[in-house]
């Protein structure tokens, strides 16, 4: 199922809503740009140096069928840092494209993610758009570039791969909190 049509109806509202509420008319709306768009909000944990960390919030747009991409943050405040980012790829399309020990050591399967319980679908709101949501993603692989060290007051260039909960838990057992 097409990802956009899932969540058209969704968006229309949230998009007049929140129009409405912010007074933004035709003439100081922003020209189209690729900031547009990145409606979907979750949030999940990820593991770092076998430590659960997050959580963190994915604020996502698919950008076509086969590809969702996410810009993370470590909180919903209006200057939160944006520390990763995230894509996700239909698993038909990962699978096929990434060599296998790529695969194996950096991307994580969004069903056994999702299967932890650990991911809240904060937009969209309509539980039957949150079913199909996590339904479609449930199909798809990730992987997350994280950009900002925890603790440094800048990115300095260091780029870590994080995992997220269920893909660690399946290879390396429950975490304990």
């Amino acid at each position: 199922m097409n990802i956009r049509k899932i969540l058209q109806g969704s968006l229309v509202v949230i998009l007049l809503v929140g129009c409405t509420s912010v007074g933004v008319n035709a003439e100081n709306t922003a020209p189209p740009n690729p900031l547009a768009g990145y409606t979907i909000h979750v949030s999940a944990p990820h593991v770092m140096d076998g430590e659960v960390v997050g959580p963190f919030h994915h604020y996502c747009k698919p950008i076509n069928d086969d590809i969702i991409q996410c810009i993370l943050f470590e909180s919903t405040e209006p200057n939160a840092r944006m520390t990763e980012v995230e894509y996700m790829v239909s698993k038909k399309l990962a699978r096929s494209v990434i060599p296998k020990h790529s695969h194996d050591k950096y991307w994580h399967d969004h069903a056994e993610e999702i299967a932890t319980g650990r991911v809240a679908i904060h937009n969209p709101t309509d539980p039957k758009a949150q079913k199909e949501l996590a339904d479609f993603v449930g199909k798809t692989d990730g992987i997350i570039f994280h950009l900002w060290p925890h603790g440094a007051p800048i990115p300095d260039g260091s780029i870590s791969i994080p995992q997220s909960v269920g893909n660690w838990e399946a290879r390396h057992g429950k975490i304990q909190e």
